[in-house]
């Protein structure tokens, strides 16, 4: 039978391999550069929703700090870099990086913003209802049509 003392001592000589098993299988899951979004905690940059719906997410990252600008929703973030140029100028630049979630996965995949193509009739976080693909299909927007959209609807 184990004694008090041993059976502590196995305890704290298992925590660091508890932690390092835990940390496995994180590190794939964001592109490089990508900040980690900390899903039902992190909240959209624009209209404060948690961050909850996986594949709706979207990311912006750039300027002098390498700011991360988190969003709910593609729509949002578009909303977003409308309203706020005059204060992160960076956002336009070729070097800023923008990611949005595939809508066919869990939060697992991360297309470029500028890239994907978007198709409507989903339903988002915030009702922008544009859900990014990798391919084109039949009816899916680029980039630049999927913004005109969101910003005719101005909300």
């Amino acid at each position: 039978m184990m004694d008090r003392r041993r059976f502590i001592a196995a305890g704290f000589s298992l925590t660091p391999l508890a932690v390092a098993l835990a940390a496995c299988g994180k590190a794939g899951e964001w592109p490089d550069g990508m900040a980690e979004i900390k899903w039902d905690r992190d909240t959209c940059m624009r209209c404060s929703m948690a961050i909850s719906d996986r594949r709706f997410a979207a990311q912006l990252r750039g300027g002098e700090k390498n700011v991360a600008l988190k969003f709910d929703d593609v729509g949002c973030a578009v909303i977003w870099m409308r309203d706020k140029q005059s204060v992160f100028p960076w956002m336009t630049e070729a070097a800023t990086r923008f990611w949005v979630a595939d809508v066919t996965g869990k939060g697992d995949k991360w297309l470029d913003a500028r890239k994907a193509k978007y198709v409507g009739g989903r339903i988002s976080p915030m009702g922008y209802n544009y859900g990014a693909i990798a391919y084109a299909e039949a009816g899916a927007a680029d980039f630049e049509e999927m913004r005109q959209h969101v910003l005719a609807k101005g909300k």
